[in-house]
């Protein structure tokens, strides 16, 4: 078994980890799964993302949108009917 070293930016190498780690793969893991679909493929075949619902620039602004909520009161969507009974 081949040891692979690279050099890359510590920034990216922690978010990438965090992308793996919600994907439930290691980086060791995620860098094999490349190479060996770089090979059977002859290029880069395919794209692993995570569901943008939970992206950094999403999160934000539902946590402004609850945080305007909180401010002004309401709990309850207009739209939503609610019994009271």
């Amino acid at each position: 078994m081949a040891n692979l070293n690279i050099r890359i930016d510590d920034t990216l190498k922690s978010q990438a980890e965090v992308i793996f780690s919600e994907l439930g793969i290691s980086l060791s893991a995620a860098t094999t799964m490349f190479l060996k679909q770089v090979v059977r493929y002859n290029g880069i075949p395919f794209e692993l993302r995570v569901d943008p619902f939970y992206s950094a620039e999403n999160m934000s602004r539902l946590l402004t949108s609850k945080e305007r909520m909180e401010q002004n009161g309401g709990t309850v969507h207009e739209l939503i009917e609610v019994d009271n009974d």
